[in-house]
């Protein structure tokens, strides 16, 4: 069931503006070999026709008119490249405050997270900001890239002493694997090739690190949950019985004959068979996406879900989570909502705010209730219809929501359920 070759790793980039994100990812892209020839004839052109000289690799993950004007990141740039070792997905996230929740957004699936770090300014606010919510996100490998060592003379002990101040936030949220690379992004100083002005670093470069970071774990195979998201009736000569449920499992492993339980009517059942497009499998796994048949003939619709029987998700219409809030309107207690969990919709209202996080000290204040764009809190829910959810910790897809302004049909936050 493992798959050990050519492993998917999707991680996303994150820090300040001007940091050097972009320009690491073309960094990776280019000396990778990543790239295509008329892509980088396409950004030598564009970089001469703005008066610089070789090839801005930035402009790789610029696709916005305004991004490449600019020299910024505004929207999500997603990439993607393979090695001999692995295929990737890159998510280039913006680094401007205002564009937090697309930060959000990119890392909401990550594997892992680069967390940029200018050498010469060291730890700032968005960096505290964007690493708070790589660790509510519960993104399992941060890793830290110091850039532009050559600006501050590779100086090790530039490196050692941001480090030290890293570490002290990083007490502060659960992070469980934390790795420091000294990186020239601009130069190409530790991303593919290792440096040869950083001899006192005795770790790998970044591409070597993510060639060779441990994912199989990462995904829940523990608790076994298939969010339906559509009846299949073919009602065709050769399959004019068929029903079955199709959908992604969000975690765990299914077998046929295995004993299972639909919520949340709480409905047994065994699964017949599951199929996907080509043929019947003996197991399917997250994130697979199958079609699964029950032996019996019970209701079943989007948004319920199949469960062990020993083994289910908690039924609530009670939400308590940590949110980040999107939307330049503020949040409001009582107001209608449209909260999405996995496949399922159903209107939901605020009915508490117990604090919000102070992004400086990483402090809970319990009194500022008013909460508006990219703030980080704690919120309490009640839905019309019971979800099925887990703790966020346990099960990143069951244990996440994102909420829907009804009257402007805007996302205005992401949730996850503690």
């Amino acid at each position: 069931m493992e798959i050990t070759n050519n492993q998917l790793l999707r991680f996303t980039t994150a820090g300040n503006v001007d940091d050097g994100k972009s320009t690491l990812i073309g960094r990776l892209l280019y000396d990778s070999k990543s790239i295509f020839e008329d892509q980088l004839d396409a950004i030598e052109s564009t970089t001469q026709r703005r008066g610089g000289e070789g090839i801005d690799l930035a402009l790789f993950t610029d696709g916005l008119r305004d991004e490449r004007e600019q020299g910024i990141t505004i929207d999500v740039a997603y990439r993607y490249f393979t090695t001999p070792k692995r295929k990737f997905i890159i998510a280039d996230t913006p680094g401007h405050i205002q564009y937090t929740r697309n930060m959000v957004t990119g890392a909401s699936t990550a594997n892992a997270a680069l967390i940029l770090i200018d050498a010469r300014k060291g730890v700032t606010e968005q960096t505290k900001r964007h690493s708070y919510i790589s660790s509510l996100l519960q993104i399992p490998h941060l890793i830290i890239c110091i850039n532009k060592m050559d600006l501050v003379n590779y100086d090790e002990a530039v490196f050692k002493s941001i480090i030290d101040d890293y570490e002290s936030i990083a007490s502060k949220m659960a992070i469980k694997d934390i790795r420091y690379i000294p990186i020239s992004a601009l130069n190409g100083d530790n991303v593919v090739n290792e440096s040869t002005q950083m001899d006192w670093y005795k770790g790998s470069p970044l591409l070597d690190v993510l060639e060779n970071i441990h994912i199989s774990s990462d995904i829940n195979k523990i608790d076994s949950r298939f969010p339906v998201q559509t009846v299949i009736r073919p009602q065709s000569e050769e399959h004019r019985d068929y029903r079955g449920y199709a959908g992604r499992i969000a975690s765990g492993i299914f077998r046929p004959n295995d004993e299972i339980v639909v919520l949340p009517s709480g409905f047994t059942s065994r699964i017949k068979s599951i199929d996907s497009y080509t043929e019947s499998l003996e197991e399917a796994f997250a994130p697979m996406s199958v079609t699964i048949n029950l032996q019996d003939d019970i209701d079943v619709s989007r948004g319920d879900m199949l469960a062990k029987k020993n083994n289910q998700p908690i039924v609530t219409q009670e939400v308590d989570a940590m949110v980040c809030w999107f939307n330049p309107a503020a949040a409001k207690m009582r107001y209608k909502y449209s909260l999405l969990h996995t496949t399922n919709a159903t209107k939901a209202m605020i009915t508490d705010i117990v604090y919000k996080i102070d992004i400086n000290s990483l402090d809970r204040d319990m009194d500022d209730k008013v909460i508006g764009m990219n703030d980080i809190c704690r919120m309490k829910f009640k839905t019309a219809n019971p979800i099925m959810s887990d703790p966020y910790r346990e099960n990143r897809f069951t244990g996440s929501f994102i909420l829907i302004d009804d009257a402007t049909n805007e996302t205005v936050a992401a949730g996850m359920i503690l």
